[in-house]
């Protein structure tokens, strides 16, 4: 745990009353709440921040310690924005260095994002040397359509736009196609001494992904204690036999539907080992799942995609009724 108070960044703005901090432990959870409800509407962030969730997330955070890899940014002692980094290494060997920023909205377009920005590089070039020096090395930020000033702010630093995200959501009344399950496959209600063969064949299947790392332990447990997304009684997971060969992990998120006054389910964790694919099985799922939704009294299911996926999943979603909402853009530049 750091001792500092204050943080000195030499491209901070001349505004009265503005200094950085570093991160005071569970007490700043609400902080990080309240500047990011301050800033979702703004940014079109539909996402309902939990203290639980927020727990969570720093209870099992990997690869950055916010005592030393996370400011915040105060006016006369009243937070107004916060920052982070951490990293991962890619399976293939690149060592990726994200960075991330949120200032509520009357506070910006004064400079306080270039400074977060700039300390955030040069904490990452402290980390970084800890890395082997041979290790291609990237930092990383992202943004949606909406923050268009992000975008402007990223390009002036050097970073380029190197892959895109959509949204998707579909009405559930609309049309479903005939989706039958692949011969020889079924779905089977999930116990708990499926999670980890569930697990290893999530793991396995998204070996083809763009960015994807090798998974741990700590990913695991992390993945068995999300308050959100871990819901197996709504997942669905087709076996061939004693394997696992595909599935969708549907969850629901009751504080979201609340605040938002929705009733969504989402259909995400999409994912199909490679002796079954071709076969339909991801659609099916997928069928499967908005059927559920559908008799669960849900209004809307949602999931997202990587526009560059190898195994044209947005062809897959927008077949069975998807439509694009909202669209990101991941960064990068090398270090």
């Amino acid at each position: 745990m750091t001792t500092k108070t204050n943080i000195f960044i030499p491209e901070a703005p001349q505004i009265p009353g503005l200094r950085f901090r570093y991160f005071r432990g569970e007490s700043d959870y609400p902080v990080i709440m309240n500047v990011f409800n301050a800033c979702k509407v703004v940014d079109d962030f539909d996402y309902t921040m939990t203290l639980d969730g927020v727990a969570h997330h720093f209870e099992t955070i990997t690869n950055c310690d916010p005592f030393t890899d996370m400011i915040f940014v105060e006016i006369d002692d009243e937070p107004i924005a916060y920052g982070r980094v951490g990293w991962y290494k890619e399976s293939e060997g690149n060592y990726i260095y994200y960075s991330l920023g949120w200032i509520i909205p009357e506070w910006r377009r004064k400079g306080i994002g270039t400074a977060i920005l700039k300390h955030n590089e040069r904490r990452i070039y402290e980390i970084a040397a800890d890395h082997p020096s041979e290790a291609p090395k990237l930092f990383q930020n992202e943004h949606n359509e909406k923050q268009v000033a992000v975008a402007a702010l990223l390009k002036i630093n050097g970073y380029e736009g190197i892959r895109w995200g959509y949204e998707l959501v579909r009405p559930i009344d609309a049309h479903l196609p005939e989706a039958p399950m692949p011969e020889g496959l079924q779905v089977r209600p999930v116990t708990e001494d499926h999670y980890r063969l569930i697990w290893d064949a999530q793991s396995e299947a998204f070996i083809d992904h763009w960015g994807h790392t090798e998974t741990t332990e700590e990913d695991y447990q992390r993945w068995l204690s999300d308050p959100v997304t871990f819901g197996p009684e709504i997942w669905k997971v087709a076996w061939d036999g004693d394997q696992v060969a595909g599935m969708v992990l549907n969850f629901v998120s009751e504080k979201e539907n609340e605040e938002y006054q929705r009733k969504r389910g989402y259909t995400e964790f999409i994912s199909v080992r490679r002796p079954w694919r071709r076969l339909g099985l991801a659609r099916s799922l997928l069928v499967q799942s908005i059927e559920m939704f559908r008799e669960m009294g849900m209004e809307d299911t949602l999931l997202g995609v990587d526009t560059q996926n190898p195994n044209h999943a947005l062809n897959l979603y927008e077949g069975v009724g998807y439509k694009i909402t909202r669209k990101s853009t991941t960064y990068r530049k090398p270090l």
